[in-house]
């Protein structure tokens, strides 16, 4: 397919090189314009102007936060300009479920489709097209872009015609990832304190109940200090548990970890942690439990 990629973050970078790799056109546009050399010289067109990347049948979209899609999107040269008729908007990254509304709303009315397409997995995962993807929005739509996310992903799951839905599955998929960072920071404090060794601890808990990848990536980065450099940042973790509690209110949904998985982030910061992981909320605990702080991080 003939797309554009927008945001060559850690995550970008790596999904749109897959891209390249599967044989699909792609012309790159990023604000930082050095992010584009290395896709430049494995074949990627580069954009000028975000008006440059909105000439295929596709523009993905893989942006830090709402403030960024939404210049994209509805600011002066952009997609909902400059996206043909029929084109399709994919947008990738987490965002609000109000905001994929609107977008849903402005691309219908530019005679245009839009596709809520968010995915799990860290950078590593995105090197490795090893992403799961959560797609939503006319069946029509979606089917269009599974040329694209058999290039980025190991499965594509399909959540319906409303893309909002596939926002709140990824939303709802983040909270609980940092709740399981919470927990496996408290319980680590626990067992760390009472001398068991952090290591140790986490072999056995992968190796019996806690068999997932969830546990086994942030346990052991947990267990090592490992929260930098920064995979997945905090900031963005505060941002999504922000999200989060925003959905819940729109739906009188009450969710008491998730406000307090906010103030978590939130204590990070106010100790210097803003640079660092998401996960290192989890280093919280050992420090509330009044143990000495240990390798990077």
């Amino acid at each position: 397919m003939k797309a554009g990629f927008i945001g060559l973050g850690r995550m970008g970078s790596g999904m749109a090189a897959n891209l390249l790799k599967a044989g699909h056109e792609i012309t790159v546009y990023n604000r930082t314009t050095s992010k584009m050399k290395t896709l430049v010289e494995q074949g990627a067109h580069q954009a000028a102007q975000v008006k440059d990347a909105c000439r295929g049948e596709a523009v993905i979209t893989m942006l830090a936060n709402d403030a960024a899609v939404e210049s994209i999107a509805f600011g002066d040269g952009g997609m909902t300009d400059n996206l043909g008729k029929g084109a399709i908007h994919i947008s990738m990254s987490t965002i609000s479920v109000e905001l994929s509304e609107r977008l849903a709303a402005a691309h219908a009315e530019a005679g245009q489709r839009f596709v809520a397409a968010p995915v799990f997995g860290r950078p590593e995962a995105a090197a490795a097209a090893k992403l799961f993807i959560v797609a939503a929005g006319a069946p029509d739509a979606v089917e269009a872009c599974v040329p694209l996310f058999e290039a980025l992903g190991q499965r594509t799951f399909n959540f319906g015609d409303n893309p909002q839905a596939a926002n709140m599955v990824k939303l709802s998929g983040n909270f609980l990832i940092a709740a399981t960072i919470e927990a496996l920071g408290e319980a680590m404090a626990l067992v760390g304190k009472a001398g068991v060794d952090r290591g140790q601890y986490v072999d056995f808990l992968t190796s019996t109940l806690f068999n997932a990848p969830i546990y086994k990536i942030y346990g052991r980065m947990i267990a090592e200090q490992q929260f930098e450099p920064a995979g997945f940042a905090a900031p963005l973790g505060y941002k999504d548990m922000r999200l989060t509690l925003a959905a819940a209110d729109a739906l009188r949904v009450p969710m008491p970890l998730a406000s307090l998985l906010r103030d978590r982030f939130l204590t990070l910061f106010a100790h210097g942690g803003e640079n660092l992981d998401w996960s290192a909320i989890a280093r919280l605990a050992a420090e509330d439990a009044g143990q000495q702080r240990q390798g990077p991080g």
